[in-house]
């Protein structure tokens, strides 16, 4: 039986439909409350935090070997280096959308400070994290598990937010948006953060100039099209659970994003399906996870793929990660370049923006393995 819930995943979609936020926020007071200092001690789980016994997870998945890129002789231009880092990156994008990043020059000190400050608000009261509270029909802010926007399959997680953009217009964001939402006393919070940020839009575009070499369509394409992104960050916590066999971290799903990139602390969770079964990925505190996502899946036309992955808790310590999520501009089309469409290899997705995706994740559909076919049928409906 452990084995069969290894190796079986739900796959099919649920049917589309509108997530009325504004009915869930009126009856959220009668909704239940994710409070993780009382929840990780309790021996029995609220029924909305069970999943479908389809979906559980199983004790002891397999390790998936992931590649290891070397970005940094990457971007040094040694040819050897080039050469290699493509090749890998190629095999990894179109077998599963999942592979690592070492050498990747970010500050190690600044992954630190990011991970304890992590620490810092987690641990705070459930009503200070409220202060930043993630409000209605918005993708940014606190959220202790899903409660108000779904009923069931709940995650066992709180995460925090927020928006960060590659613009010097907007130079500061991050730093902006804590002193107004948490005070001055998150000042220093925030400027941890702007740095981060900072450093994982760097990083990001150093992995697009792969992909494009990788892909065939040269350094500058994918470099060029993400230079002012408007990304997400989001720090993840999973608390330990008296009855981890029961619930998720997070449930399967492709981020319906570009690209993510993931700092993992030194606990395990991260799991992704690949050749019809779940695999574990080892925590690396030198690398980052990095993955495919939806709307890269589209701008390369469907070659390389956007995983289904899920994240699993345990009963005695808990998980804490840093994800980033790279996307375009709002109102930047996505479409693939024409080196990647010919008569052989027709259009898969039609042109959409980031914005349009965004919406419908948020109001229209909860993201799964299956969100851009969905997404693509219904744009087409909505534009007939």
């Amino acid at each position: 039986m452990a084995m069969e819930i290894c190796t079986k995943t739900s796959l099919m979609p649920p049917p589309l439909f509108p997530i009325d936020e504004e009915k869930e926020a009126k009856t959220e007071h009668n909704s239940i409350v994710f409070d993780a200092s009382i929840l990780k001690y309790q021996s029995t789980i609220p029924s909305q935090f069970i999943w479908p016994d389809e979906e559980k997870p199983c004790a002891k998945p397999p390790e998936l070997l992931v590649e290891a890129i070397d970005l940094g002789g990457f971007l040094s231009g040694d040819p050897l280096a080039v050469s290699n880092a493509a090749r890998l990156v190629n095999e990894a994008c179109r077998k599963h959308g999942f592979f690592l990043v070492v050498n990747h020059g970010v500050d190690a000190r600044l992954v630190g400070e990011a991970h304890k400050n992590m620490d810092y608000f987690f641990n705070l009261s459930l009503s200070e994290k409220q202060r930043a509270q993630r409000k209605v029909g918005d993708h940014c802010g606190y959220a202790s598990s899903f409660t108000g926007r779904f009923s069931t399959k709940l995650p066992w997680k709180e995460t925090l937010s927020f928006r960060y953009c590659d613009d010097d217009q907007v130079s500061g964001i991050v730093e902006k948006y804590f002193l107004n939402v948490m005070g001055e006393d998150f000042e220093q919070f925030g400027k941890v953060y702007q740095q981060y940020c900072e450093a994982m839009s760097r990083l990001s575009l150093g992995i697009m100039e792969l992909l494009g070499m990788s892909l065939g369509v040269g350094s500058k394409y994918f470099r060029e099209f993400f230079k002012g992104n408007d990304s997400i960050m989001r720090l993840n916590y999973y608390p330990p659970c008296q009855k981890p066999n029961l619930t998720l971290g997070t449930g399967p799903h492709c981020d319906p994003t570009s690209l993510t990139i993931l700092h993992q602390d030194q606990v395990s969770g991260l799991e992704v399906f690949v050749d019809e079964k779940w695999h574990s990925i080892a925590p690396n505190s030198e690398a980052f996870v990095v993955n495919i996502g939806d709307t890269f899946m589209a701008l390369s036309n469907g070659i390389y793929k956007s995983c289904l992955h899920r994240a699993v808790v345990n009963r005695q310590s808990p998980r804490k990660s840093l994800a980033f999520f790279l996307c375009p501009k709002m109102e930047k089309v996505v479409r693939p370049p024409n080196g990647l469409v010919d008569g052989k290899n027709p259009r898969i997705y039609p042109d959409f923006t980031w914005s349009s995706l965004l919406e419908f994740t948020q109001k229209h559909y909860r993201a799964d393995t299956k969100t851009l076919h969905v997404f693509s049928n219904w744009l087409q409906q909505k534009n007939n």
